[in-house]
């Protein structure tokens, strides 16, 4: 007995009975109904706000746009973001004037508080419902922002986003500034540029926590007024632009111990040349290359041919040191996250103590985030801008219509087929036209001729 090679038939869909009591085979699937039906149940991705930029240059390429929401990596935690801070990183980012950028479009921002809402595989120092500040590389300025937890850090009880995002970033490079760099002693003075900023706020307040420290604060003569009022622990404000290193001799011949420089170029050698022996030099910015609304290359040349080089020899000579803080690239690029952590668990400490309080100089809606920075870029503020994607954005001004007699307003869009009709409307009322036109004119031509005949007949 052989065995057979067929193979089976296949079953025969059931037959399902009907009222009637007739019975129907119900429709076979299909592969794209199967694909469609998948994608019913498939739920659209959720959306949140983000500031994107859309391209290097002014403020038309920053833009509130929806994007996905994001999901967590290994060893990230997801924030519902309640306050973003601004920083003039974000404006040089903004120009493309920064190492490295990503490619546009990306969202921006370096700074934001908020509540954790989930936690990522691996993340053991978090929990759901943790009030917490995050320093991530880009991606902050957004309803939600995945942040991987060793740039993230839990808030002091009584501490709101708000006053988490005024002092974060601002107080940590002030400490380490202070602190880590130029070893701030009692007795000693020192020089800060842009006093009136959120770091030159942060510098006055932590200098005072050392007994007998002189400070000398540069910043715009507007601002002179707000900053006296304001018990901002500056004991001699300069004017920029001025001749500020001999207001400073006036007071102590011999310089200052410390020059803390966020501006570049030719306040570089102004600053060095106001060192006593044994004083310090620390850029922890260059600001001054950013002049106009767009990247100017020339504004940047310029900034690195003010700055005299200074050999070691000098210094050896001269007894004074050069350094350097750049607060993005020792997270991102030195993996000095714990140095950075150290210090912001001392800074929350100094305010848990009441020793230091951040100072917000105006809060905006994610909307209006164009006018902060401008507002930034003109160094109009006084302490820090924060953005709030709970707030409202301001009520944009109506356009107005054109004044001008004779001009009218443009027609709304016209879609394909209206435009078609129009076109053949058109055509035809010409075609019309031309027909009447050349009755007109052959009517005209043999009223013409006859009157020539009649002018022959009589002569």
């Amino acid at each position: 007995m052989t065995e057979s090679t067929e193979t089976p038939a296949a079953a025969a869909p059931e037959k399902t009975p009907t009222e009637n009591g007739t019975t129907e085979t119900p429709p076979e699937e299909t592969p794209e109904k199967a694909t469609e039906e998948k994608e019913k149940e498939t739920p659209p991705p959720k959306e949140m706000r983000a500031v994107v930029l859309t391209g290097f240059g002014g403020l038309k390429t920053v833009k509130i746009l929806k994007k996905p929401e994001p999901t967590l990596a290994e060893g990230e935690v997801l924030i519902r973001v309640k306050a973003c801070g601004l920083n003039f990183q974000d404006l040089i980012v903004r120009q493309g004037a920064i190492d490295s950028p990503p490619k546009t479009p990306f969202i921006l921002g370096f700074e934001c508080a908020g509540e954790i809402e989930q936690v990522g595989e691996g993340v053991t120092n978090f929990k759901v419902g943790d009030q917490v500040v995050a320093l991530p590389e880009y991606r902050a300025w957004a309803e939600l922002a995945a942040v991987p937890a060793q740039y993230v850090y839990a808030l002091p009880e009584g501490m709101s986003a708000l006053d988490a995002v005024a002092i974060t970033t601002n107080y940590v490079v002030a400490y380490l500034l202070l602190f880590e760099m130029a070893n701030l002693t009692p007795g000693k003075s020192l020089l800060v540029h842009s006093a009136g900023g959120g770091v030159g706020q942060a510098v006055a307040q932590l200098s005072k926590t050392v007994e007998n420290v002189t400070v000398f604060g540069v910043c715009s003569k507007s601002k002179h007024e707000a900053l006296k009022a304001n018990n901002n622990n500056i004991d001699h404000l300069l004017e920029r632009g001025s001749d500020y290193t001999s207001e400073v001799r006036k007071v102590t011949p011999d310089g200052v111990d410390i020059v803390l420089d966020c501006l570049c170029g030719e306040e570089c050698n102004r600053g060095y040349s106001l060192l006593k022996p044994m004083g310090r030099y620390i850029l922890y910015g260059s600001s001054n290359i950013v002049t106009g609304e767009t990247k100017s290359f020339f504004s940047a040349a310029r900034a690195w041919w003010q700055v005299d080089k200074v050999s070691p020899i000098k210094l050896f000579d001269e007894n004074k040191s050069l350094a350097g803080l750049n607060l993005r690239h020792l997270l991102f690029q030195h993996g000095r996250a714990d140095t950075v952590r150290r210090a912001v668990e001392r800074v929350f400490a100094l305010w848990r103590d009441g020793k230091v309080k951040p100072i917000v100089d105006s809060t905006w809606a994610l909307e209006d985030v164009g006018e902060a920075m401008q507002k930034m870029h003109d160094r109009k503020n006084i302490g820090k801008l924060v953005l709030d994607p709970s707030l409202e954005p301001k009520p944009k001004p109506a356009t107005p219509a054109k004044g001008k007699a004779g001009k009218e307003k443009k027609p709304a869009k016209e879609s394909s087929e209206e435009k078609k009709d129009k076109e053949t409307k058109d055509e035809e009322k010409k075609m019309e036209n031309g027909d009447k036109n050349g009755e007109e004119v052959t009517n005209g031509s043999d009223e013409e001729s006859k009157e020539k005949e009649k002018e022959k007949e009589s002569s």
